[in-house]
């Protein structure tokens, strides 16, 4: 039977109440007026109300947990003074739990647990309690306010909530070394008694790993552990609480720990000796073959560096490391001949890349093999003595002329005869051909150097026995120079000659060219023809530095009197034979601009500044052309289109006959005859068709834009005029058939002052001095000339 903690302090704590009450009654005074802490009473006494001394105190009670019994868990008792045991008492209890889990007796004020409670789920209860009068229902103590504490057994296990685990250590590690750290919790209280006082154990991972009991750390136990003899290792912990006592509960977790890897295993060849076949026809640069060296690390600890350690395999063979098999790749650094040499042998060795200075101890990280390579014989195609071949010859060199020889041999040992020919692929087999024995280049052609100064042309040859086994060599032919082409001026475009050039002046600096190379072509003498007779507007002066400038040898040139000049000019080269030529040089008289330095003709400067090259020109000319014959074709075409013979009466034509002359003002004098306008009589012996433009003649009587006054028409009635020519164009029948209108205007009187036209002025002409607009600039040089000409003229 279990006697709880509660049950043994609730006579205790009625005892406390009873001695507390009793002396509080005892020791008080008699006071005829009430203090603050007193109260009087019905029958005339005075009670002294201590506060911090009476009874109606109440701390906490304690229920056990998980209580499974069939009765209701006794928690304690209420008691008042003012309870005498007569049943006068009521105790009432309110607050958590009131009515449901806990029940009080009202007359006793005992209290009972009527559930089993669970502390994980709630810790206390706050209850209030209060002592009433069964009769009146007053309250006889004021309400006081207690705890009800639910007391903890050891009824939860410890438990790891993140397991099972995975960790990891390096292998090799010294003993101690911290690998993992393991927690488990408690529901139980801990601040009351062991129930959740954990100790850590290992179950499973001896002797391999320890825990630490307080604090659960795994550490290694066992030192020196290989990766590559063990790697995964399953640890067992459990956790149990009253400190590891019997009768704890407990817990358990794995942790699933994997040893990592580190560089303790040197690389290691299977075997020591290797041996390799490799034919002569390997290819330079191809793999040949693979060796492997073993490492039974992983990761970066086991890469392997390889190297060829002795100079005969490393001038012959190199070797690299494939990332993904950790293999040796052998290739060929040099072609193979097995005339020569037959076998070859390697010392190869493997290091590991990657070391870990803690294992120095265990040697060094390296292995070597030995690999011999036995170079097999093969038919192999004729070799050239020369990889390239360079020859020369001159042009206009005599066909069948020897350029050069070729020659190849057989590599085997059997030697056998070889057979030239050139690509027929190529261009240069029209200027070549090669002697199939003996491999001389001789020419089929003429050659030109200014034609084609390089040939490049490919020989083959092949083996007479094994015509298909070929080898190519490229051939580099130089056509050499000779002095064959005489030279030329360089310049075709025409020379400007001012025409203010005086006697002396340099009118223009002309160079030559020559097609020959420059030994024979970049030395030049100019002279004039001896031949004609001397020049006498221009002469050549030799600068004799390859150029001569065209001097003139008058002054005033004149385009109007002659525009265009020829120059022949004779230039020798300096080549052996020495070699001339004669070239025209076509000269032009321009007016030059004045100011600027620019030698061209102001016309060209126009079609110049204006950005008409040649080409747009030759379009636009073009286009108006093609117009022009469009406008013949259209108008032949309307000429030859014919009349109908009968005219419907709906088709009634007028025709406008339109004179569009402008009038050349007063200098034309031939445009039209106003005479008969003046002169009726006169005119009726002029019949022209008026639906044409009149031809009139020109009247000379008198000086050109001067009228006479005698010769207005005072007495001439115009009005009569028109309507005479009026009734005559209406009779006539020589006219067309359509309506023709004919327009006459009269001018009316003229001025009595005559023309004030300077044009026809009778007068003298000015002897004033125009040579002023010479210096006005180009834009009055016309006018300059003019009034110049019209001074020659008065002159003259």
């Amino acid at each position: 039977m279990r006697i709880s903690t509660t049950s043994c302090l609730c006579p205790f704590l009625v005892c406390l109440c009873f001695i507390q009450r009793s002396y509080g009654t005892g020791h008080h005074g008699p006071a005829k007026v009430p203090g603050k802490n007193q109260t009087k009473l019905a029958n005339g006494e005075t009670e002294v109300h201590h506060r911090l001394k009476r009874g109606w105190i109440w701390n906490q009670f304690f229920v056990l947990e998980e209580h499974m019994g069939p009765d209701a868990q006794y928690v304690g008792k209420l008691h008042s003074n003012s309870d005498k045991g007569d049943g006068s008492v009521r105790y009432i209890l309110s607050g958590e739990g009131a009515g449901t889990i806990f029940i009080i007796d009202e007359v006793t004020g005992d209290i009972h647990a009527t559930k089993s409670l669970d502390r994980e789920r709630k810790t206390h209860y706050v209850l209030h309690a209060q002592a009433l009068d069964r009769y009146t229902e007053e309250a006889l103590e004021p309400k006081s306010e207690f705890i009800i504490k639910v007391q903890d057994i050891n009824d939860n296990a410890p438990k790891f909530p993140d397991g099972p685990f995975v960790a990891s250590v390096p292998e090799m590690t010294e003993v101690g070394t911290s690998v993992f750290q393991v927690t488990a919790t408690d529901a139980d209280d801990p601040t009351y008694g062991n129930s959740a006082r954990i100790v850590y154990s290992i179950l499973q991972g001896q002797p391999y790993f320890s825990v630490d009991p307080k604090t659960g750390i795994i550490r290694t136990a066992l030192a020196d552990m290989d990766r590559e003899a063990r790697e995964h290792y399953a640890v067992v912990i459990q956790a149990k609480d009253m400190a590891g006592q019997v009768g704890g509960l407990s817990g358990s977790t794995t942790i699933n720990i994997t040893l990592t890897d580190v560089n303790d295993n040197p690389p290691k060849f299977p075997q020591k000796n290797y041996q390799l076949y490799v034919p002569e026809s390997a290819q330079v640069g191809k793999p040949v073959g693979k060796i492997k060296a073993n490492d039974e690390d992983l990761g970066i600890n086991a890469d392997i560096k390889y190297s060829i350690i002795n100079s005969e395999g490393a001038n012959m063979f190199s070797i690299s490391t494939d990332r993904d098999t950790r293999e040796g790749v052998i290739s060929l650094k040099k072609p193979l001949n097995y005339e020569r040499k037959k076998s070859y042998m390697l010392h190869i060795e493997g290091v590991n890349t990657h070391m870990d200075p803690r294992f120095s101890y265990l040697g060094s990280f390296k292995d070597t093999a030995t690999l011999k390579i036995t170079v097999g014989d093969v038919d192999e195609p004729p070799v050239f003595s020369m990889d390239y071949y360079i020859m020369d010859v001159y042009e206009n060199a005599r066909i069948g002329t020897e350029v050069g020889a070729v020659t190849a041999r057989d590599p085997d040992g059997r030697n056998s005869p070889v057979r030239y020919f050139m690509d027929s692929a190529e261009e240069g087999i029209r200027y070549f051909n090669i002697d199939e024995d003996t491999g001389v280049i001789r020419t089929s052609q003429t050659l030109d150097r200014e034609d084609m100064p390089w040939h490049n042309i490919t020989v083959m040859a092949s083996e007479v026995d094994n015509p298909s086994l070929l080898s190519h060599v490229p051939v580099t032919v130089q056509v050499l120079d000779v002095n064959d082409n005489p030279p030329e001026i360089e310049t075709d475009e025409e020379v400007i000659v001012c025409e203010s050039s005086r006697p002396g002046q340099v009118i223009q600096t002309i160079t030559a060219v020559d097609k020959d190379d420059f030994a024979n072509g970049q030395r030049f003498s100019f002279a004039l023809p001896s031949q004609l007779p001397a020049n006498p507007n221009f002469t050549l002066k030799d600068n004799e530095d390859s150029t001569a400038s065209i001097v003139a040898r008058r002054r005033r040139f004149s385009h109007l009197t002659q525009e265009l000049y020829r120059l022949p000019v004779v230039v020798w080269d300096g080549g052996e034979p020495s070699l001339s030529g004669t070239s025209t040089l076509t000269l032009r008289v321009c007016p030059c601009q004045r100011y600027g330095k620019v030698r061209t003709c102001q016309g060209e400067a126009f079609l110049s500044s204006a950005g008409l090259s040649t080409g747009a020109l030759i379009a636009i000319l073009l286009c108006i052309v093609i117009l022009l014959a469009i406008v013949v074709l259209f108008i032949t075409l309307r000429r030859s289109k014919k009349e109908p013979l009968i005219i419907s009466e709906e088709d009634v034509r007028e025709n406008v006959v339109t004179y569009d002359d402008e009038g050349g003002g007063e200098e034309d004098t031939e445009a039209f005859d106003i005479i008969a306008l003046r002169n009726p009589a006169a005119a009726e012996e002029l019949k022209f068709r008026r639906d044409v433009r009149p031809e009139v003649g020109r009247h000379h009587g008198r000086p050109r834009g001067h009228r006479s006054p005698a010769a207005e028409p005072d007495q001439v009635d115009v009005h009569e005029f028109i309507k005479q020519r009026l009734a005559e164009a209406d009779l006539d029948t020589s006219v067309p058939p359509y309506d023709s209108l004919q327009t006459y205007a009269y001018e009316g009187q003229g001025s009595p002052t005559g023309s004030i036209s300077s044009l026809d002025s009778p007068g003298t002409h000015s002897e004033q001095d125009y040579n002023y607009l010479d210096d006005w600039g180009p834009e009055f040089q016309k006018l300059a000339e003019l009034y110049g000409e019209a001074d020659s003229d008065v002159t003259t």
